[in-house]
């Protein structure tokens, strides 16, 4: 069965191995030194001036950036299941909240959170996500955090890029706390999260806010290469494996390989008449909308050996969700359009002529004509 969620995302074997060795005991200078060597590399993957790991899914580092970050108001984006979770949170927390509500197709401006700013000049965070992984959705999150930082430089930038770290570059010069989640394009099994801070934000945080989630108790003892509380220890040493395959791969080799399936994939779908849900995709899924969605998930599923994702709330049953975050094999991807294909064919919707894989393999590969020209 080829797994083809948008999370979890399958764990590469070198990872699985990785993860196999006897367990380490968290206070040794063993688990110190991956630690340490584990923290350098995300340092080149976040670009952030500090970056923490949790023991917790991608949720229990969205809390503690509303928690540690926002301490009056939270301004945020609910354009799906995700940004709908960090106005819960705020609330849980009797934070105040103002919400910019969008149907889940459909990206945030600039232009209309800081029509928000100036109406409640009390919000002192802004939470959104880059990629909103309910419907495929990309917000154009540097634009937004660099139109609201004019509005007011000490207001805090949360931005959910648990479906977009490992995806594509992001800029981080506007962004006050970027989250990230181990099952994503991370490719590990659920279980850490990881926040990359600005220094603006570590002065926010100050002492920190809770107790299992406070942020400056991590702060502190990350920098000496330990954490506040037990560590996820094999969590971390499949993600060092995960990291130093990055560092010989080439973040930029990683962020362009994943466009060209993603446009490949939409693209392949598109020239057999489907439709592509966002306004805006996301590189790190490719978001279908059908009325035939479940059926043809299921036929892919137990006809064809492929695993994608169907929709949430009012979109289930009408969309389904094909990851692209990873590493993932060209053939893996053609096997997964011509699935599709071959399931319209079923449904009696065309006629199977290759189409979809002709089509995914001529985008694909065609830097490698350009090259050889």
């Amino acid at each position: 069965m080829l797994l083809f969620t948008p999370g979890p995302t399958p764990v590469p074997e070198s990872v699985r191995l990785a993860m196999a060795e006897p367990t380490l005991h968290h206070r040794t200078t063993e688990f110190e030194a991956i630690f340490k060597e584990t923290r350098e590399l995300l340092f080149k993957l976040f670009a952030t001036d500090e970056v923490l790991m949790l023991a917790s899914t991608g949720t229990g580092a969205m809390e503690a950036a509303v928690t540690n970050l926002c301490h009056d108001t939270l301004l945020y984006v609910n354009a799906g299941k995700f940004g709908e979770r960090f106005g819960k949170i705020a609330v849980a927390h009797r934070l105040k909240t103002v919400s910019i509500k969008q149907e889940w197709d459909t990206p945030a401006t600039a232009e209309e959170i800081v029509s928000a700013l100036k109406a409640n000049p009390s919000v002192d965070a802004i939470a959104i996500q880059i990629s909103e992984s309910a419907g495929g959705l990309r917000h154009p999150v540097e634009e937004i955090a660099k139109a609201a930082k004019e509005i007011n430089p000490d207001i805090m930038i949360i931005a959910d890029g648990i479906t977009a770290v490992g995806v594509e570059s992001i800029d981080v010069r506007d962004i006050d706390c970027l989250i990230a989640g181990s099952q994503k394009a991370l490719m590990l099994p659920p279980g850490l999260s990881i926040l990359g801070l600005s220094s603006v934000a570590i002065e926010k945080i100050g002492e920190g806010r809770g107790y299992y989630l406070n942020l400056a108790t991590e702060i502190k003892k990350q920098r000496q290469n330990t954490t506040a509380y037990t560590a996820a220890t094999t969590l971390v040493i499949g993600l060092l494996e995960v990291l130093r395959q990055f560092d010989i791969f080439g973040l930029e080799n990683l962020y362009h390989d994943t466009a060209r399936r993603a446009k490949a994939t939409r693209l392949a779908l598109e020239a057999i008449g489907l439709h592509s849900y966002p306004k805006t995709p996301a590189r790190s899924m490719t978001t279908i909308d059908d009325a035939q969605a479940s059926e043809i998930r299921s036929i892919i599923k137990d006809k064809l050996g492929v695993n994608v994702a169907g929709g949430q709330d009012h979109l289930k049953g009408k969309i389904f969700r094909i990851n692209q975050m990873g590493f993932i094999e060209p053939y893996e991807s053609v096997w997964v359009v011509n699935a599709i294909e071959l399931a319209l064919a079923k449904l009696g919707r065309r006629v199977y002529d290759g189409t979809a894989s002709r089509t995914y393999n001529e985008e694909y590969f065609s830097h490698i004509l350009e090259q050889t020209k």
